[in-house]
């Protein structure tokens, strides 16, 4: 591939913008296979709904565990090799593995797909750090903004895309979702410039470093890094209960249709996007990162609560703004962690921030889901109390919240210094 670097003063608007349709279509993509993948893993189960229960699970933790095991390696990767053909590698393969899915005969072979599609979004690792390279530090959060933004904006169109297509073939979404990470990858064959000069990557790879607990000692290479670290964990493990629960509880709780669920997760995806795409950067400038960051966790801990005691939909509805105010939290934590780390190490420090999210998504199912059976089934000894979850999230986020507040005290005087 053509080396396009350049420094990250001159890197062109149209790089930024690639970063945020790469997000986009990864996630669309993802999105959009959510609401077809049931039925064609229950077709394959043979209309056994248990059995298809139970493989999708497994399908879940496969694609976490997958993320958690190659986020590090592709984050050293474009430390070595530079951003640019690691994020265009990504998306080839992803474009393959949805066309694998798309033809596959049997359950093996889906199952087969899922783990190449969780290494393949991998590269969330790698556009975090291109972002880095392009960002002055006091513009991070912004841009790490635009990353969640595009995570909004597929996550509300993704499902619903999905759901249409689905409804004329189970198999069509998977066909869409090949051409879409297609079409980006000649995209930014064409347009994405690389962002790591070649003074500024690692000279070797250390390949010790590219399993997860390698990447994750990096840090350990600074006390607040390690402990802002542990918030990110946290905040990652308390947003699990979104994906895993929200569908089933509201349902439960509030006797929501499929439709309703849907128009809520639409409405909950729009705040999401405007808090991402506007309000982070506004709040950075005028406040700073940290009192941004603590803002997000504090918005987060507080929306939670009333999620878990909302009896109902009105309390839900009123939640809603504090949830969304918890995307003040990431952008503003990950500007924070790229201070202390080297240009040629913001690549590993993406990859441990994934690992981190992979973590979380290997334990978040079981987490939220095992919590919110045991306290809604028929017992002796508690009456049923759907909202345990999401007290449990809250206490998850109040407990980051305490962290950070120890944490972040330094970020004053490495925001004077340079990333």
């Amino acid at each position: 591939m053509t080396d396009r670097t350049t420094e990250p003063t001159g890197i062109r608007r149209g790089a930024l913008l690639f970063i945020f349709f790469t997000v986009l279509l990864d996630v669309l993509g993802l999105g959009m296979v959510i609401p077809v993948l049931p039925k064609l893993v229950e077709s394959f189960s043979g209309g056994n709904t248990a059995q298809a229960a139970g493989m999708l699970a497994l399908f879940g933790t496969a694609w976490a565990l997958m993320q958690f095991l190659f986020s590090p390696l592709l984050g050293m990767l474009s430390d070595r090799y530079g951003r640019r053909p690691v994020i265009l590698v990504s998306c080839l393969g992803l474009a393959l593995d949805y066309l694998l899915m798309a033809l596959a005969p049997n359950l093996a072979w889906l199952f087969v797909g899922r783990l190449i599609s969780g290494i393949t979004a991998a590269n969330f690792a790698t556009a975090g750090a291109y972002i880095a390279d392009v960002t002055t530090p006091a513009k991070r959060a912004a841009g790490y903004g635009v990353i969640g933004a595009g995570f909004g904006v597929g996550f509300v169109i993704g499902p619903a895309v999905g759901g249409v297509l689905g409804s004329v073939d189970p198999r069509l979404p998977f066909w869409i979702a090949s051409a879409l990470a297609l079409a980006n990858f000649a995209y930014g064959w064409l347009v994405l410039p690389e962002s790591l000069p070649k003074a500024k990557r690692t000279a070797i790879l250390v390949w010790r470093r590219a399993n997860p607990v390698g990447a994750l000692n990096l840090l350990r290479a600074h006390p607040d890094l390690l402990g802002l670290a542990g918030v990110y964990g946290l905040f990652q493990l308390a947003h699990q209960v979104f994906s895993n629960t929200f569908v089933i509880y509201s349902s439960y709780r509030y006797g929501w249709t499929t439709g309703q669920v849907g128009w809520a997760l639409t409405a909950v995806g729009v705040c999401g996007i405007i808090v991402q795409g506007g309000l982070v950067r506004r709040s950075v400038a005028r406040f700073g990162e940290r009192p941004t960051l603590l803002a997000g966790l504090c918005f987060g801990t507080v929306g939670l609560a009333l999620w878990a005691s909302a009896a109902t939909p009105t309390l839900f509805w009123i939640g809603l703004p504090m949830i969304s105010l918890m995307g003040l939290f990431g952008p503003s934590a990950q500007g924070l962690m790229t201070r202390y780390v080297s240009p040629s190490e913001q690549g590993r420090l993406q990859g441990a921030n994934a690992s981190l999210m992979g973590i979380a998504g290997v334990i978040g199912p079981s987490l939220f889901n095992l919590s919110f059976a045991y306290f809604i089934a028929p017992s002796a000894t508690h009456h049923p109390w759907p909202g345990a979850p999401f007290w449990l999230a809250a206490l998850l986020l109040g407990a980051g919240l305490l962290l950070a507040a120890h944490y972040t005290r330094s970020a004053v005087r490495h925001a004077e210094q340079p990333a």
